[in-house]
């Protein structure tokens, strides 16, 4: 499990998630989404580099969501990989998120 953060020219914080987001790393992982997501206005978390995801990192995801909103702060997913993209659609939370689901042109669904 890697993090790495940015800040982006739009002056959000980018969290980037290498590795799984499932049980095993779930308490690492949901201190630094709320940790993010406290600090700064626009965060950005990019999934486009998780290769497992169970409902455990499903769960982090809705609490990431409804911490922003409470916050009336700004949560932006801007990578699916297709791990993330299989529990968000079997959970049918696409709209939820309100997050564009882009599927690279080379990969079939």
């Amino acid at each position: 499990m890697e993090f790495i953060t940015q800040t982006t020219a739009d002056g959000a914080t980018r969290l980037t998630i290498e590795g799984e987001l499932s049980i095993y790393d779930a308490a690492e992982i949901k201190h630094r989404l709320i940790e993010g997501i406290r600090g700064a206005a626009v965060f950005e978390l990019d999934l486009s580099h998780v290769g497992v995801m169970d409902s455990a990192g499903f769960q982090l995801l809705t609490l990431a969501k409804r911490e922003s909103l409470e916050l009336g702060h700004a949560l932006r997913i801007v990578g699916h990989s297709p791990a993330v993209r299989e529990v968000i659609e079997f959970f049918n939370m696409v709209a939820y998120f309100g997050d564009p689901l882009v599927i690279p042109a080379g990969e079939q669904s």
